[in-house]
Formats: structure tokens, sequence, C-alpha cells
């Protein structure tokens, strides 16, 4: 385990994201993954409304994301170049587990649709808790697959959004810390 996971608080204190690029096998296997996803499903959900889902690309499917994301890249840019291309199938088989994210809100509820994305960010922040927790690392990408209606509509039904492909592996070379906010500049006493 490259994690301290002693306590609680040194497990969240450690958790930093992994470049997907740099996940390595082993993944997590089909229970771990199970395990991963029901911890990323208790989060805040004012309403009980379960705005999010999870959809799992396995390995085996890997080849026909990357096809998708090829042929929707060239047709919303139809001048790409082959290592815009190749970033394309890159982004799909990188890490040994994948989870595409969906904001997935429940529209007409009387909970509000900012409330309702926020949980499913939360949701995500569990999941990437939940791997850090079993000893793998997981990245959360946004990027120009997330935004294309294409690959948008392959994965989620009616409004749903793309909020994030979570890749998950175990880090291949030692992770950096990056710097993170001064608690000075981020935190302050509300004073009326």
């Amino acid at each position: 385990m490259f994690n301290d996971a002693s306590t609680p608080l040194s497990l969240l204190r450690t958790r930093r994201s992994g470049k997907p690029r740099d996940l390595v096998a082993p993944g997590p296997d089909a229970a771990q993954l199970r395990q991963i996803l029901e911890i990323a499903l208790r989060t805040p959900d004012h309403g009980k409304l379960a705005p999010w889902r999870f959809v799992i690309v396995p390995q085996d499917r890997r080849a026909d994301l990357a096809d998708l994301l090829d042929s929707a890249y060239r047709r919303e840019k139809p001048d790409a170049g082959r290592l815009e291309l190749e970033s394309m199938h890159q982004f799909a088989h990188q890490a040994p587990a994948l989870v595409v994210a969906l904001s997935a809100p429940v529209l007409g509820s009387k909970i509000p649709l900012w409330e309702q994305e926020l949980s499913s960010g939360a949701a995500i922040m569990n999941l990437l808790h939940a791997s850090h927790a079993l000893g793998f690392a997981a990245g959360w990408l946004t990027g120009w697959p997330a935004y294309n209606e294409d690959v948008r509509a392959a994965f989620a039904q009616g409004s749903e959004r793309i909020a994030g492909f979570i890749f998950i592996g175990t880090p291949g070379r030692p992770q950096e810390e990056r710097p993170r906010p001064d608690y000075d500049q981020i935190v302050s006493v509300w004073n009326s």
C-alpha cells in the first residue's frame, strides 16, 4: 500500500489524485470496484434523489470507447491531426479501471438543480476516497470527451451530463504532492 490508512484522518490527509496516464495494474477487481461504488452512493443527497449515476467501462470495451472518441472528435474537428487523434486513443486506454460519472438531476424536483449537482460532485469525491482507502489511486478527468454531445449521448440519458471520467489503478511512479491552497487565503471567520 502506498497510502497511510492507519487512521481515518491520515487517510484523508494523504489522498491525492493519480494521473490517469501513470496508473497501472493492478486495478480494483469486480468486488473492490463494487465496494468503491457502494461507498460513492453514501453521499449527502437532499431529497434522497440520487442525482448521479455511474457507468463502468470494462477493459474489453476500451477499444470501443477509443473508436467512439475518435469518430466524435473527427466529426467535431475534421482537420484534426494525428497527435490529437492519438490522445483520444490514449485517453480511452489509460488506467486499469474506468468509471464514467454522470450528473443525473431529477428535473422538476423541489430540490434546486445546484444542490443536485453538488451531490454529484460529492459522490465522486466519495469514490476517490474509497479508491484511496483500498490502496489505489484515482484521477477525475473531464476535458473534451466530457463536453462532446456524441460522447454524452453514448453514456447519458435525458438531461444527464458527464461529470467526469474516473480512472483507477496503482501509481506506476511515486505521486507528487501538489501545492495546496493557503489556509489563511481560503478560510475566514464571518463577522457581521
